[in-house]
């Protein structure tokens, strides 16, 4: 057994794959990835630009850029590595009863504060894939919130990512399980079908919290030793808090009666994993946030670390007093969580914007090449 397979069957958590590729689907990687116990596919504009560029659409871009438009040749290629690997992860849907298996595809960045927008797009990627095992991605931003529930509210399965604060987490939740009692109201009985993630963001968030911290300790010198004491305890203890919040959610008599109509838990899924800061272990992310009911998504790199020396053992819930103080000392120290999740927000739509923008770039140039006969 894997220790991915581990995670899964002696922690209750499933490993996700953070990445799609188009010769991973080719040469089969993403079918071994599936043996060794990857349970399911993450992607994103930043993914998707990353694979185009690397030259092995080239062919396919080339035949779709000479009879539509450079937008509708992205989604072209994006829509047919997504529903490939939906065939790759059907086995897994279909062997776990439709708890897991899934793959991810993100609407337009530029729908991020858009909610009708974002709901049409939702809408017409799930008709227009028709598979059972995907999953629409839907930013967690005010807009994209209602957006959720209207979708859960139409029995769709949604990924609602770029989560990076407790307080949205809780308003996420809530569209949720809302949904879903708007989909019993418009008469549907079954709710076993309706599947949800909810993408909490992960290194991110110590990213952003030890860069204010240095800049506390630059204006404070006096405090500079018990400011650089607080440098990597934000992320963690703040996924941890998440846990004790879904837990806390997903109890009493309200979600009972969804549940009895066999609604699924929204589960708690830690995206980037990846640890950003070399001081800190490989692994700070994916050994500290091990728990029932949970899904981690990692890059490459990560997965290998964590089957050459990762630690199966359940972490998500050991102190959470502790992980609550480590929250309020931050506080304390001068540091708004509050202003974080808003100024990683606008970093995550930004960043992922710019990628599209990037990538509608460069086929507009390989188009304009094509037409001039270059």
């Amino acid at each position: 057994m894997t220790k991915l397979q581990e995670l899964y069957e002696q922690q209750g958590q499933s490993p996700w794959l953070d990445n799609m590729r188009r010769s991973y689907l080719r040469t089969g990687r993403l079918r071994a990835y599936v043996d060794d116990g990857i349970r399911g596919v993450t992607s994103n504009p930043t993914i998707f630009t990353k694979a185009i560029e690397s030259g092995d659409y080239d062919e396919q871009i080339a035949d779709l850029l000479a009879s539509r438009g450079v937008e509708d040749t992205y989604w072209e290629l994006v829509i047919d590595d997504i529903t490939d690997a939906l065939g790759v992860l059907r086995t897994v849907y279909d062997s776990s009863d439709g708890a897991d298996g899934f793959v991810s595809l993100e609407v337009a960045p530029g729908l991020a504060h858009d909610t009708a927008g974002t709901i049409a797009a939702a809408r017409h990627f799930h008709e227009r894939i028709a598979r059972p095992n995907l999953l629409v991605k839907i930013p967690a931003t005010a807009e994209g919130v209602p957006a959720v529930r209207a979708m859960i509210g139409e029995g769709r399965n949604i990924n609602i990512t770029l989560l990076f604060s407790l307080e949205r987490y809780a308003e996420v939740i809530e569209a949720y399980i809302g949904g879903l009692e708007d989909f019993v109201a418009s008469g549907a009985d079954d709710l076993s079908q309706v599947k949800s993630v909810a993408s909490f963001f992960v290194s991110r968030v110590d990213t952003e919290v030890d860069r204010r911290l240095t800049t506390l300790a630059e204006q404070d010198g006096t405090r500079a030793e018990s400011l650089q004491a607080l440098q990597g305890t934000a992320a963690v203890a703040q996924a941890r808090q998440a846990y004790q919040l879904f837990r806390s959610r997903f109890t009493g008599k309200r979600w009972e009666a969804l549940a009895a109509r066999g609604a699924h838990l929204q589960r708690p899924l830690w995206a980037s994993t990846s640890t950003k800061n070399p001081a800190y272990p490989d692994l700070a992310y994916v050994d500290s946030l091990i728990g029932p009911d949970t899904i981690n998504t990692m890059p490459d790199d990560t997965i290998a670390a964590f089957a050459d020396h990762g630690v199966v053992a359940r972490t998500i819930d050991l102190e959470p007093e502790r992980d609550r103080a480590a929250l309020e000392s931050l506080e304390s120290a001068g540091v708004d969580m509050g202003s974080v999740a808003r100024t990683l927000e606008d970093e995550g739509v930004a960043s992922f914007a710019k990628s599209f923008d990037e990538l509608m770039q460069s086929l507009s140039d390989k188009a304009n090449a094509l037409s001039s006969g270059h």
